[in-house]
């Protein structure tokens, strides 16, 4: 049976212009590669975010498409995108999950794994 997958990777880069340190808040900029690594092409549809600053606050962000695309992907083929987020302490989190569709209706998710949102000023 044909096997719907696909594989995703982040990359952070702080964004200091949209920043206000030390007091907060601090923004991040996160690049997502999304690469369909199964063997049949398959649509992401919708996509739910879990933001969770240093304080323990989570903010659930849900919406249909990603940048306003609902790329269908062929085996082999990847969709790169960027957007950003904003969170009160100098350091927190972010997890992940799209919501996929195969081309004959079959629903499957994709999960991003937890990455970090740190300060570079932490890291000093």
């Amino acid at each position: 049976m044909a096997r719907p997958e696909f594989q995703c990777s982040v990359a952070v880069k702080y964004v200091a212009e949209q920043s206000t340190p030390p007091s907060g808040p601090f923004a991040f900029a996160y690049t997502v590669t999304i690469r369909n690594s199964g063997d049949i092409p398959a649509q992401l549809v919708a996509r739910q975010w879990l933001i969770t600053d240093a304080g323990g606050h989570c903010e659930e962000v849900r919406g249909l498409a990603v940048v306003g695309h609902q790329p269908l992907l062929e085996p082999g083929e990847q969709f790169e995108y960027t957007s950003w987020a904003r969170i009160a302490t100098p350091h927190g989190s972010m997890r992940g999950v799209f919501f996929c569709m195969t081309q004959d209706a079959r629903p499957f998710e994709a999960e991003v794994p937890e990455f970090q949102l740190v300060y570079p000023g932490l890291l000093q």
